[in-house]
C-alpha cells in the first residue's frame, strides 16, 4: 500500500508526459520498450528508489553513444 502511494505521483507525471508531451515530439527512443514505458514498469515492479534509479540509468543511456535494442526491466 505504501509502495503504491509513493510511486503514484511519479506514475502520474510519466502518464502526463506520454499523453500530452510525447505525441508532439519525434520518436527518438533507441530502446524497446520506450524509456517512459520502462519507467512505469520499473516503478511498479521495484518501487520508488530502485525503480527510480533504474529509470535514471536508462534515460541517461538513451543517447547517440549509448546502447539500443530490447532492454527489459530486470
Amino acid at each position: 500500500m505504501l509502495k503504491k502511494m509513493l510511486i503514484y505521483p511519479f506514475i502520474v507525471l510519466v502518464k502526463f508526459y506520454q499523453n500530452f508531451i510525447s505525441p508532439f515530439t519525434p520518436a527518438t527512443c533507441r530502446y524497446s520498450p520506450t524509456c517512459s514505458n520502462y519507467t512505469l514498469e520499473a516503478l511498479k515492479k521495484h518501487g520508488l528508489f530502485k525503480g527510480g534509479w533504474l529509470s535514471i540509468k536508462r534515460i541517461a543511456s538513451c543517447n547517440p553513444w549509448g546502447g539500443s535494442g530490447y532492454d527489459p526491466v530486470p
